[in-house]
């Protein structure tokens, strides 16, 4: 039986701006060959994931930063921005959307990675999920094309039989994700809990440093 759809999940709110002009626009151009709902969520999607690079590093924890139409206008992002930003555009095509969130175990994060974290845990991965044809399907987009590429990780890929989510394996058969627990399902972003959270978990965002560039941030992602 499908769901019945929450009119949440196709409304705007101050982050998931599915009303806000240019996050209608690029909606409306990504999905310009798209004759169904399903091919517009798939072509969200790959836009999405690959038009923004993965930067976990660029953390800018103020408000705006969380904003569809700022992570627009940017180049980077992590996985909770580019979720946010695939969320609105599915709503701004009349897709019921909402964000979805789970702990997730890095196992080919790199020592200073774990060194600066304390942790190969990343609390509050973010991903997007997508009501089309009366199925929820969990999409991931952190990681673009080229990232995948480059480290020999399967990218995710979404063809509407399926979720996206990330790989338990590389291409080469090492462990790599794991979710360990799932935060559940949010109409909106819980900004202050997910910031309260991290400044629990991850010393470097009360102690001021920064763990490095993004430069190091895809070396230390992927490798260990």
């Amino acid at each position: 039986m499908a769901p019945t759809v929450d009119q949440a999940w196709l409304e705007p709110t101050a982050f998931i701006e599915s009303d806000q002009p240019d996050v209608v626009n690029f909606a409306r151009r990504v999905t310009d060959e798209a004759s169904t709902s399903m091919e517009q969520a798939i072509a969200l999607f790959y836009a999405v994931r690959d038009g923004w690079r993965y930067d976990p590093y660029g953390l800018d924890t103020t408000p705006d930063a969380f904003r569809a139409s700022v992570i627009l206008a940017g180049s980077a992002a992590w996985c909770t921005p580019k979720s946010i930003l695939l969320t609105a555009a599915a709503r701004s095509m009349g897709i019921p959307a909402r964000l979805g969130f789970a702990d997730v175990r890095n196992h080919l994060s790199s020592q200073k990675l774990q060194d600066t974290m304390g942790t190969d845990l990343f609390i509050w991965h973010g991903y997007s999920e997508l009501l089309v044809d009366g199925q929820w399907f969990k999409l991931s987009t952190a990681f673009n094309i080229e990232l995948c590429e480059r480290f020999g990780v399967k990218p995710l890929e979404f063809d509407g039989t399926g979720d996206a989510l990330l790989h338990p394996f590389d291409q080469s058969g090492n462990r790599h994700m794991e979710y360990v627990n799932q935060r559940g399902s949010f109409d909106d972003l819980p900004l202050d809990e997910m910031l309260s959270n991290f400044t629990e978990v991850y010393p470097y965002m009360t102690s001021g440093t920064r763990p490095g560039s993004a430069v190091e941030a895809e070396d230390s992602a992927f490798t260990s």
